[in-house]
């Protein structure tokens, strides 16, 4: 078993920050720091190199300064923004500064450790109730003429299947144990799904799927809901 994900958080209220970090050390990750300021963020970052570090948008200093400024420093960093921000500009903003996820405060712990999980393995996360704003901020800025969006008619059933899944947010292990797979076949499946698509991210994928896909199959009602406060 592999050593845990070291995790720092930066957020300007230390009760939300304790609760954070009390639930993810008790789902087995490390908090190895915690700050309350954008200049705070940048120290941490280069002073304990976490694996992952959380951090708001709404900080003294501005989280997105941080973030601009963590990535060009040191550009391996990865970055989940943890927020109460469902605004498309500074999601937008979030992930093309280089974060790595996007989520909401809303979040349970179990998920919020499973998202780090899947920010680990090397995937991009971005909370699904932001995906129809990220579309349609999208569709706003589409340029005439651009090439048209990737046809999702291509997939087989089972690559269907997973993207329901995996538009659901749920990571590799939640759409293998869905699917009653191994999570070696959903990662060749995703694989395949990125090559047809023309992403290179499950972000990426997930948007196209939710465009071509509006409505949400009745297979996603079996995706757990995401609890509306976290678990301290």
């Amino acid at each position: 078993m592999g050593a845990p994900l070291s995790i720092a958080v930066v957020d300007d209220h230390p009760l939300f920050r304790e609760g954070v970090g009390r639930s993810l050390e008790e789902r087995g990750c490390s908090i190895i720091a915690e700050g309350a300021s954008a200049d705070e963020a940048v120290r941490i970052v280069a002073d304990y190199e976490p694996d992952i570090l959380l951090l708001d948008v709404s900080l003294p200093g501005g989280g997105l300064r941080a973030l601009e400024e963590i990535r060009e420093r040191q550009p391996e960093q990865k970055v989940v923004m943890l927020t109460v921000s469902e605004q498309s500009d500074d999601v937008l903003q979030a992930l093309k500064l280089g974060a790595q996820g996007y989520v909401l405060k809303g979040i349970g712990s179990a998920a919020l450790a499973d998202v780090l999980a899947t920010v680990s393995s090397g995937a991009r996360y971005v909370a699904p109730s932001l995906s129809a704003d990220l579309l349609a901020r999208r569709a706003e800025v589409k340029q005439a003429g651009e090439r048209p969006q990737p046809d999702t008619s291509g997939l087989t059933e089972r690559e269907q299947d997973v993207m329901i899944h995996l538009s659901q947010g749920l990571s590799n292990k939640m759409i293998a144990r869905k699917l009653g797979l191994q999570e070696k076949t959903i990662k060749h499946h995703i694989t395949r799904i990125f090559d047809k698509l023309s992403v290179s991210n499950r972000t990426e994928a997930a948007l196209v799927w939710r465009q071509r896909h509006p409505e949400p199959p009745a297979i996603a009602a079996l995706a757990p809901s995401a609890p509306r406060t976290l678990t301290i």
